[in-house]
């Protein structure tokens, strides 16, 4: 069964205030933002002269390659576990 109950979050992202609606707990959404805002604090740490939207697009560049990367992996680890599948 989904959870469909809409939670609204209020959260603080690189010094702004963002409402979060999702459904998914609000510890989850929290827990999000803190990443998100840790990366860009990150990301900023390393050039100084960044603009925040500068900051933002690197963040979401950054994220996009570890997910992609980590889909990668999935999908080896999903292929070794059929090949030893097979072997019996």
């Amino acid at each position: 069964m989904t959870n469909n109950k809409k939670n609204r979050i209020t959260v603080e992202i690189y010094g702004q205030q963002y409402t979060i609606i999702g459904s998914e707990p609000s510890e989850h959404i929290r827990f999000i933002a803190h990443v998100v805002n840790d990366k860009m604090k990150e990301i900023h740490a390393t050039n100084l002269s960044l603009d925040s939207t500068k900051v933002a697009v690197l963040t979401a560049v950054n994220a996009t390659h570890e997910n992609i990367k980590m889909q990668e992996r999935i999908t080896e680890l999903e292929h070794e576990i059929e090949f030893l599948k097979s072997r019996g």
